[in-house]
């Protein structure tokens, strides 16, 4: 299979950095809260950072639509040569300083992904953190913790984009909105009927299923983080980087 190559097209503005992308999946509905936590965030000294937004249409599955929003998202930082990605989805609240927490983790270029700290929209609330499959959510920490995991949400999360470039690599090559892009993250959805009439059905999320693809794909070796292809818990959650949790009517989570 021959290299995944990325066309730029280069405006030749020196004051254009290329350091980070923050994608925001959305239905075209937010909530003021979620503009007052996205806008109202402080900015570290000397900042550079892009914003992309893409509304897709509300009729598609849902279940199609956030990993679609997601590769759309992807492709854009591809094809732009950014260094890190931020995916800040539209109903996930994070304190003000968040970017300034983040911004460490850009400058010290020691972790390749990381993720705030967010809880499930269901009652009763659960935090978004996983150690193996099928275990539920892992608990057992304290606010401010840095907690090493298997399985993390794409609710505001930051990934350093040579992880994707490999992954593009290996990744088909199909249509969203006429729009050519790698699909990088998936919803694993699959239906298998044995021959003895037992049914199987396998269903999950995307960013679960992205969290594993990257372990069993040994992507963190590929783009040079090779300590972490070693590790159980290859991905972090900095707790400190609280996110509130926010329905269409204004509930929050926890």
């Amino acid at each position: 299979m021959s290299d995944y190559k990325i066309e730029v097209n280069d405006s030749e503005d020196k004051h254009y950095i290329n350091r980070i992308l923050i994608g925001t999946a959305t239905t075209g509905l937010v909530r003021i809260e979620w503009v007052q936590g996205r806008y109202g965030q402080l900015i570290p000294m000397n900042w550079s950072q892009v914003q992309y937004m893409d509304f897709i249409p509300g009729y598609y599955p849902l279940r199609y639509l956030v990993a679609d929003a997601q590769n759309l998202i992807v492709q854009v930082a591809l094809e732009r040569d950014f260094e890190w990605l931020l995916l800040w989805e539209h109903d996930t609240i994070p304190e003000p300083d968040a970017l300034m927490r983040m911004n460490k983790y850009m400058r010290d270029k020691q972790v390749p992904v990381v993720s705030g700290l967010y809880y499930s929209r269901s009652r009763p609330s659960e935090p978004l953190i996983f150690k193996k499959r099928g275990t539920g959510s892992f608990t057992d920490f304290k606010r401010g913790d840095l907690v090493w995991c298997d399985g993390i949400p794409m609710g505001f999360s930051l990934i350093h984009c040579s992880i994707l470039i490999e992954m593009a690599k290996d990744s088909e090559t199909y249509l969203v909105k006429n729009k050519q892009v790698k699909r990088i993250f998936e919803t694993p959805r699959e239906y298998i009927k044995y021959e003895n009439g037992d049914i199987n059905t396998v269903e999950g999320t995307s960013d679960l299923n992205w969290c594993s693809r990257v372990i069993e794909g040994k992507y963190f070796e590929k783009a040079g983080w090779k300590e972490y292809q070693d590790m159980e818990f290859p991905f972090l959650v900095d707790t400190a980087i609280y996110c509130r949790h926010i329905n269409p009517d204004g509930e929050v989570f926890p």
